[in-house]
């Protein structure tokens, strides 16, 4: 029942998904853009604890609200963790009416062939189990492609679908993000294998399955049309990929029915400085020009 109500907000509302799921790697730079130094913690739990805190702090503002936020992507460590005395994705989906989503890959493999695969994702089984406990809808699982290499986009994109069956076997929404890196040379020549293997992956999925897509925003306005149009992908999402707020947002508007799942472009801004006033005022701008961008 919750699945078909979350399934039926994220494929007919409007809005965007709010990506909060920075991991182990990549929580350091995370708080050090909002203000946090390493030498202001001593280990991973006392890292983890800063940056639930930022994340609660986003999450509670009364302006991250389901009007414009469809969904939330969270690390595993934030979803075992609470927020105003319930678990996260309770709070998200009970009190927000907003979608939570889990981050399930274990990071990226050595880079070979031009990609970064992920590295493998031991127990997966054991944490969809886990995220069924929860009020989660779906997942996301990142790789990385570099070069216009046709062996290694082809290993990417099948090493996805192959885990995006094992999430759907298990009753969630598998977003599937095989990320085109923004300073590849051959960005343009990368996409065009990525959709032609995306689309051959799509035809093999059962006709009642449906994954999500999550994209690098195209050099080519609406070069994703076919893949937003496709009968087996619930919603076609952007990543920012390391573009300022500004510049993905005017990326966005360039292609019609994508809409954003960004991280370090909507935490853009934020400091543990700031006054509660100033943080809000803050992830408000953020939130709408991401929001109208969306909308397209």
């Amino acid at each position: 029942m919750e699945y078909d109500k979350q399934l039926q907000r994220i494929k007919n509302s409007s809005g965007f998904i709010a990506a909060l799921d920075q991991s182990g790697g990549s929580t350091p730079k995370a708080l050090e853009t909002y203000g946090v130094s390493s030498d202001a913690y001593d280990n991973d739990e006392a890292m983890f604890d800063l940056v639930h805190e930022m994340r609660a702090r986003i999450m509670t503002c009364d302006c991250f609200d389901s009007d414009r936020v469809l969904g939330a992507i969270l690390f595993e460590d934030t979803m075992e963790r609470e927020v105003n005395g319930k678990s996260t994705a309770n709070y998200l989906w009970e009190d927000k009416n907003i979608v939570p989503f889990l981050k399930v890959d274990k990071g990226l493999a050595e880079q070979m062939s031009g990609v970064q695969i992920m590295k493998p994702i031991p127990n997966l089984d054991l944490l969809l189990d886990k995220a069924k406990n929860y009020p989660v809808f779906g997942t996301k699982m990142r790789s990385v492609i570099y070069e216009p290499n046709v062996d290694g986009i082809e290993l990417v994109v099948q090493q996805q679908f192959d885990v995006a069956k094992q999430i759907i076997s298990k009753g969630l929404m598998p977003i599937v993000e095989p990320e085109v890196n923004i300073e590849s040379t051959q960005k343009h020549e990368c996409e065009l294998l990525l959709k032609t293997d995306i689309l051959r992956n799509l035809e093999r999925l059962s006709d009642e399955h449906q994954v999500m897509l999550k994209l690098t925003l195209p050099e080519e306005a609406g070069f994703y049309q076919e893949l937003i149009d496709h009968p087996k992908v619930l919603k076609v999402v952007a990543l920012s990929g390391g573009y300022s707020r500004s510049d993905a947002c005017a990326k966005l508007k360039q292609n019609p029915g994508m809409i954003a799942s960004f991280s370090r472009a909507f935490t853009e801004g934020l400091s543990k400085q700031q006054s509660d006033s100033e943080f809000a005022e803050t992830i408000n701008t953020s939130i709408e020009e991401i929001y109208e961008a969306s909308k397209v």
